[in-house]
């Protein structure tokens, strides 16, 4: 099945800038300053995984390494991880976007990240990222770490003879408690529960460089809505309950859950995903997790635009579904299926409650035509009895 959001692939750089000092004016003549302070830099060179650039200035040779951002800060060894890095910068000189060209004494140990701060409830999202912050993010890039409750639902698939499997992405999720995913029914119905997995706190899928890192857990029960209808993905919601809770962290936490028959209408909501840019086989799938911001379409006029496509006249909009977006260029698309629509709250600045859950639409964000989402306030009493019937607290998306 498809899900949707319309987004374009880049490809990612940052620029590296050496660490450089002011040569003393030591009363030559200028002729001769610029001289010296325009010597040639040697050839850069690169050894295994770690690179070291040298420049000269003032003829005092100044040597940098190739270290994560977070531990760079005016050319010395930092700790916090703060920092802007942007994603659009071509040509780097370390070989991850994530690494920055620092001058400092080789380290003995490793730098820990700075300590977790303490748990403030459900649906806190992040949008300036977690410990670094990107630009250049044209395409509707998220920060690192903006959306904590968003997991890429993976599937165990053997692909060559006494090899281990590998990880094949299915669709995307929300964690709604440390041990339970929701997501849409059509993403993971007919699939063997023991190949399924998750991924809690991934952003760029090609680096591990991130500051915090993902967590994966094994599926061990898969709860889908018994009143699901694949033909029209009726009730198009799955629970699946992991073999251990994830540990909370900057990057990892639970949305919130709205109450039953929340209506969230003309509120300006975020998807997210890894789904494809574009429908059809052209589109390609993200690297980085993508945002769109979309407005909840009231239901008459989402019924109205819908029967203006291929549906016809005569279609009826289940009221197991929302509806959101409708402006031209975005939207969600394949792949996005089982990824959250997260609307804010409005006594909790900074928070979101899930309202959707991504489930079908006609192309991406064709003609103005809003996407489809499941309605999660419909599903949210239906919700709690499954926490209850698996012994855990149904209060930690409560907001």
């Amino acid at each position: 099945m498809r899900g949707r959001l319309c987004v374009l692939l880049v490809f990612l750089a940052v620029e590296v800038v050496l660490c450089q000092q002011k040569p003393p004016v030591d009363g030559k003549k200028l002729d001769d300053l610029i001289k010296q302070v325009f010597t040639p830099a040697p050839t850069d060179a690169r050894n295994n995984d770690q690179f070291r650039a040298t420049t000269v200035v003032g003829q005092q040779p100044l040597s940098c390494t190739c270290v994560p951002y977070y531990l760079c800060q005016n050319g010395t060894i930092k700790t916090d991880g703060e920092g802007v890095i942007d994603i659009r910068i071509k040509e780097p000189t370390c070989e991850s976007y994530l690494d920055v060209c620092c001058q400092a004494e080789p380290l003995d140990t490793p730098i820990p990240p700075p300590p977790q701060p303490a748990r403030v409830g459900c649906g806190r999202r992040n949008p300036d990222g977690v410990g670094f912050r990107i630009t250049g993010d044209l395409d509707g890039e998220s920060q690192f770490g903006e959306f904590p409750w968003m997991v890429a639902v993976l599937k165990d698939e053997f692909v060559k003879q006494n090899e281990p499997p590998v990880k094949l992405y299915q669709c995307g999720g929300a964690l709604i408690h440390p041990q339970v995913v929701m997501t849409a029914a059509h993403c993971v119905a007919g699939k063997d529960v023991a190949s399924l997995k998750i991924r809690a706190g991934e952003w760029d899928t090609q680096t591990k460089n991130e500051l915090f890192p993902h967590q994966d857990r094994n599926v061990i029960d898969l709860l889908i809505h018994p009143e699901y209808y694949a033909g029209a993905l009726y009730n198009d919601v799955a629970l699946l309950k992991l073999d251990a809770p994830v540990d909370q962290a900057d990057n990892v936490d639970v949305v919130c859950l709205p109450e039953q028959g929340q209506i969230f209408d003309l509120k300006r909501c975020f998807a997210s995903g890894w789904g494809k840019n574009v429908f059809g086989k052209e589109g390609q799938y993200q690297v980085i997790l993508k945002k769109v911001e979309l407005p909840v379409v009231p239901r008459q006029q989402c019924l109205q635009a819908l029967r203006q496509t291929r549906l016809g006249q005569h279609f009826r909009l289940h009221n197991s579904f929302l509806c959101a977006g409708g402006e031209p260029g975005k939207d969600t698309c394949k792949g996005d299926g089982g990824s959250p629509l997260v609307c804010p709250l409005p006594n909790r600045p900074g928070h979101y409650a899930q309202a959707g859950i991504v489930a079908w639409g006609i192309g991406c964000g064709e003609n103005g035509t809003p996407g489809v989402y499941a309605n999660v306030a419909v599903f949210r009493q239906w919700i709690d009895q499954q926490m209850r019937n698996m012994n855990l607290d149904p209060g930690v998306y409560h907001f």
